[in-house]
């Protein structure tokens, strides 16, 4: 069977209509027909190559929503017309120390949804069922979407690091992931505090769940939260003073890296050794967190800001995103 696809052929290069032949449904695997898919910033970095890691034709997206067409003898809990999500991984090898207690993310042999494969910016796809998730019914198939990629980053360290609702939580970055973050840790029950670049967005900020706001170009203000917080993400991809951040943390403090820099990440190490603080990060989830993340979002009514394209304009789509023009998250529906 041909699917038809979006693809990169070159890297750096538009997306182009794009046909490949389906491999075969699997004993575990379940065909699904692509209603959404959202675009994560990570498909931009695959389509350009800026982590060395693509390999052309490439067809991006790892937030995928659809419909079971088919599904392989072995499955089990999912059916034919039932709505279900993808993620960024499709894969693991289900049998080391790291599948059998709950972190497949971190599985040596994990296999991902569009890194080795064809991803979501397509008709359909063939896909491990064991790698996709039931939708919870109040979830929107446009907001579903960047939960599966975005929502887990966010949702996974809170969880992971013992984020308590006691906790003064910031977050780095108003965009993609951060409107989602500041959503998540406002329902975990922190006091929560945006930090953004961009003066105009305080209002959103507030509505998403912050109940603080600096303006972090200024540093002034940013000195104005010295010693205030017990955990910081930081969703973005650039490069700051991460060593005003440092000092923003309370003793014990934790600076949770989930975005990449362009470059490479430094620190004096006194702040670190007086305050005992922390540097870490963290990557997705695994499928039980995936669960009761999409579980978490429908009882606390979390969704991400989309606009939703057709999978056509996909090229538009991604031009708005590098010129960050997306308020939050762009989906493109079939």
């Amino acid at each position: 069977m041909k699917i038809s696809s979006y693809a990169a052929l070159m890297q750096k290069k538009p997306l182009e209509p794009f046909q490949y032949e389906s491999k075969k449904l699997g004993d575990w695997d379940i065909e699904v027909a692509i209603t959404h898919c959202g675009i994560c910033y990570s498909d931009v970095h695959l389509i350009d190559n800026d982590w060395g890691m693509s390999t052309y034709p490439l067809v991006p997206g790892h937030e995928i929503v659809g419909t079971i067409t088919a599904v392989g003898g072995k499955v089990a809990g999912f059916e034919k017309g039932q709505r279900v999500g993808i993620g960024w991984q499709c894969g693991a090898c289900l049998n080391c120390e790291m599948c059998t207690t709950g972190m497949e993310n971190l599985c040596p042999e994990h296999r991902d949804t569009c890194v080795g494969n064809f991803g979501g910016f397509a008709r359909s796809i063939i896909v491990d069922s064991r790698f996709a998730y039931d939708i919870p019914e109040s979830i929107t198939s446009e907001a579903a979407g960047p939960l599966l990629c975005g929502g887990i980053t966010v949702y996974s360290p809170l969880r992971h690091y013992d984020v308590k609702p006691s906790h003064r939580v910031g977050v780095i970055g108003i965009g993609g992931l951060g409107h989602m973050a500041l959503q998540f840790a406002n329902a975990f029950g922190c006091e929560v505090t945006a930090f953004s670049s961009s003066p105009n967005k305080e209002a959103e900020a507030r509505e998403f769940g912050a109940h603080r706001f600096i303006p972090s170009a200024d540093p002034a203000e940013l000195q104005k939260a010295a010693g205030s917080l017990d955990f910081i993400i930081s969703t973005i991809h650039g490069d700051l003073n991460w060593d005003a951040y440092l000092a923003t943390l309370r003793p014990n403090g934790k600076l949770c890296f989930v975005g990449v820099p362009d470059s490479a990440i430094a620190f004096q190490a006194f702040p670190l050794l007086f305050g005992q603080l922390s540097v870490c990060a963290s990557v997705i989830g695994g499928r039980a967190m995936m669960k009761e993340m999409l579980g978490f979002a429908a009882r606390h009514h979390i969704a991400p800001q989309t606009e939703v394209t057709p999978m056509e304009q996909v090229n538009e789509a991604i031009r708005k995103l590098k010129e960050n023009r997306a308020r939050y998250r762009i989906v493109l529906k079939n």
